[in-house]
């Protein structure tokens, strides 16, 4: 599984440079016009994507060349393999078919999250849980990122309800996964990261959303600290 875990990586870091960029859904796919939806993060919170590339290539490559039999690193492998088999394509899919490729990235996440919360904790934590935390966690702030847009671009709620609520969901989720694996702020740190993005994306332009989005981030980074001291 080793061996077609890094294969798969390298392609997910190489998919940005081969498909057209990705600026976001077209708002006029949807029904509600909504040229700048409240729940997406300012643009440079994308930047991260960089950083999860480069440590989910060095836990592959690290886990087939020195853990190659080890039961800890081929744990997480096929999930975490699944994660970004669809993570490969989905940039493609979501160019031209938001629903599809908000469901395919609310698979990602949930393996990610899965692939995360089986893996070894303490050995080798910096190449072994660390990368599938800050991948896990900006999943987690992903997918529901690209429900908010579906939601308010079909009139389902309104843009600064829709952010609200997966503001909500985004905590509960992150929450009890944090208490889970107390010891690994990295998770919290990146959910955190996410809706800071959306407090900066927001203030001055939408006030409510940016005071409820750090109240969240306020929430999500005190709940990482707490678990994390005890």
């Amino acid at each position: 599984m080793q061996p077609a875990l890094l294969i798969v990586t390298l392609a997910f870091a190489a998919a940005p440079f081969i498909t057209p960029p990705f600026m976001g859904y077209d708002p006029g796919v949807f029904p509600v016009r909504i040229e700048r939806p409240s729940v997406q993060p300012a643009g440079y919170a994308f930047a991260i994507w960089g950083l999860i590339y480069l440590w989910l290539i060095l836990h592959a490559a690290f886990g087939l060349i020195k853990r190659r039999d080890d039961p800890a690193f081929i744990k997480p492998a096929l999930p975490l393999a699944l994660s970004v088999a669809l993570g490969t394509v989905w940039l493609a899919i979501a160019l031209a078919a938001p629903i599809p490729a908000t469901l395919a990235i609310i698979g990602m996440a949930a393996v990610a999250i899965y692939a995360y919360l089986i893996a070894d904790p303490d050995q080798d934590r910096w190449l072994l849980a660390s990368p599938l935390a800050i991948f896990a966690g900006w999943l987690t702030a992903a997918a529901a990122v690209s429900t908010g847009v579906i939601l308010a671009g079909y009139g389902v709620l309104s843009d600064s309800t829709t952010t609200t609520v997966m503001l909500m969901i985004v905590l509960a989720i992150a929450i009890t996964v944090q208490t889970k694996r107390p010891d690994m702020p990295m998770y919290g740190a990146t959910v955190t990261w996410a809706i800071v993005g959306i407090v900066v994306a927001n203030w001055g332009l939408n006030p409510s959303v940016a005071y409820i989005a750090a109240a969240g981030a306020a929430l999500m980074a005190l709940t990482t600290l707490v678990k994390m001291r005890r």
